[in-house]
């Protein structure tokens, strides 16, 4: 590793502001081209003590790759390449979508996702599914603050509101007498998740029932036809967060339950969720986490197309929204220091009640809880706190028809954004797949085919560079999203240090990544205009 690097790391960590008290903020050090921006961000340190539900089993750095000290003489940059592609590819999940004759008809060709953590635990969750009671697949990005409590529910919960939210009136009747019955219910959700995604086990009856008494409530509108499927997603969202606030009032006996509702609705999370149906693509977002399309124009080069709009304290159409939900008399004070009342970036987000109930609510609930200091949940509310709520989880939704010229779709939580723009993701994913494609030999079989011929074409692919490639395009936005030098090429001693970096430092120069990326089917797209 060399010294310029490695003292260039060591020296702006020292010199960064680390303030204590209840949480931390992080000096955090973003690379943005040839300049450096440096902001600071409210995070909790995430402990689970025992009775609590933990969240280490996502992705983490092996230990022998992670510093625990910051002092030069403890510090090595040292990762073999092997290494390097070990930490970036442990999150990799990809899936190729394909009828019961083998072939696809979908317009969704496969999705390819992974995550790196900066938190320890990554902060981060994923979702994909496809839905088996509706037409269409899902896909979502949840990118957690204060813990990784309330993007863990929201990206276990969120799809099946959104499916129940779309089905029929007959479908849901029919769920609703299977249950009553006592007789098993049919999925309504495909998952594809990778096989380290977590789950709240501990709690799934308690989701199942609240989400039982949501399509009660659909019911009992007696509406037909239901929602569109704009409505759906923001009555979905909706619905959730409100059942998420509901869910830690209610007197609850059992401890690990009491404390994991604790968790979930004093943490918070954004979340960015893409319906896609044949060619009618919805995203819904709700916070800083964004969807961006990736379109080859006719004359072969490549635009992108953003599909959301960031919910932050940096963006005048928020601005100007909370505003006129709020008094005359707080519009100084709405936004301090870039933060929605001084404390949070997103403007929109999941959970983070103590930016929506009243202080008395939140001083009941609290002191009504044992050990909440444990689970690292303190009572703070932010000065000129006087006419909640702050926040609201309410999505914006975007439709977007698909043509034959888009050929994917990237979600990301903000911390890819943070590193690269739309159109240099747009330009990596369409690079990336265009050198795998040359350099893949045509598989051309000679009869017979033997183990000396097909060792002979292996060896061509390796000769030609293929086996260095990530076969998965989100790793390769990943890699560089990280280990980019000036020059948009991947420095190798850059991207060892961003991956050896310790747990209290890695935060400063980096957040959690998400990136999920979805490959269009071109063919299925035009034959859908070719018949309509």
């Amino acid at each position: 590793m060399s010294g310029t690097v490695s003292s260039w790391i060591l020296s702006s960590a020292r010199s960064s502001i680390i303030l204590q008290g209840k949480g931390r903020w992080y000096s955090i050090c973003i690379p943005n081209r040839s300049k450096i921006k440096w902001k600071l961000v409210f995070s909790k340190t995430c402990p689970y003590p025992a009775g609590s539900c933990s969240l280490d089993r996502t992705f983490s750095f092996p230990k022998a790759f992670r510093h625990t000290s910051t002092e030069e003489e403890h510090f090595s940059f040292q990762l073999s390449p092997a290494q390097i592609n070990g930490i970036l590819r442990a999150g990799e999940l990809s899936h190729r979508t394909l009828d019961l004759n083998g072939k696809n008809a979908n317009s969704v060709l496969r999705f390819e996702s992974n995550q790196l953590a900066s938190n320890s635990p990554i902060e981060d969750r994923r979702s994909a599914a496809t839905c088996l009671q509706t037409a269409g697949m899902m896909f979502g990005v949840f990118d957690g603050h204060a813990g990784a409590a309330c993007a863990q529910a929201v990206s276990e919960r969120l799809l099946h509101y959104i499916a129940v939210s779309l089905m029929p009136r007959q479908s849901l009747e029919e769920i609703e007498l299977a249950v009553e019955a006592m007789k098993p219910v049919r999925p309504i959700l495909q998952w594809h998740r990778h096989p380290n995604d977590v789950e709240y086990r501990e709690i799934t009856s308690q989701y199942f029932e609240n989400l039982r008494v949501y399509w009660q409530h659909l019911l009992d509108l007696d509406t037909e036809p239901g929602f569109s499927l704009e409505e759906a997603m923001i009555c979905a969202f909706k619905r959730l967060d409100s059942d998420i606030s509901l869910e830690v009032q209610a007197p609850q006996e059992n401890t690990l339950m009491r404390n994991i509702a604790l968790q979930v609705a004093f943490s918070g999370a954004t979340a960015c969720v893409a319906h896609i149906d044949g060619v009618h693509l919805h995203v819904a977002n709700t916070g800083d986490c964004r969807a961006v399309l990736g379109v080859r124009e006719e004359d072969g080069t490549w635009s992108s197309l953003p599909l959301t709009r960031d919910h932050n304290a940096c963006d005048e159409f928020e601005i100007r929204r909370l505003k006129r939900e709020h008094p005359r008399s707080e519009e100084k004070t709405l936004f301090v220091n870039d933060r929605l009342l001084g404390i949070l970036l997103p403007s929109r987000a999941f959970g983070d009640v103590q930016l929506k109930w009243s202080k008395e609510l939140q001083h009941s609930i609290l002191e009504n809880s044992c050990d909440v200091e444990a689970l690292n949940i303190y009572q703070y509310v932010p000065p000129n706190y006087h006419t909640p709520p702050y926040l609201t989880a309410e999505p914006e939704v975007t439709y977007h028809k698909l043509r034959s010229k888009d050929k994917f779709l990237v979600i990301a939580s903000d911390g890819l954004w943070e590193m690269l723009s739309n159109e240099n993701v747009v330009k990596l994913v369409a690079g990336h797949l265009t050198e795998l494609n040359m350099q893949k030999p045509p598989l051309t079989f000679k009869k017979p085919v033997n183990l000396g011929y097909m060792h002979n074409l292996l060896l061509q692919r390796k000769s030609k560079g293929l086996a260095s490639l990530d076969q998965n395009t989100a790793t390769h936005l990943i890699r560089h999203a990280i280990g980019s030098n000036e020059y948009g090429e991947v420095d190798p001693e850059k991207l060892a240090a961003m991956l050896t970096l310790p747990e209290d430092l890695a935060r400063m120069y980096r957040d959690d990544i998400t990136v999920t990326v979805v490959h269009f089917n071109s063919d299925t797209i035009e034959d859908y205009y070719r018949r309509h």
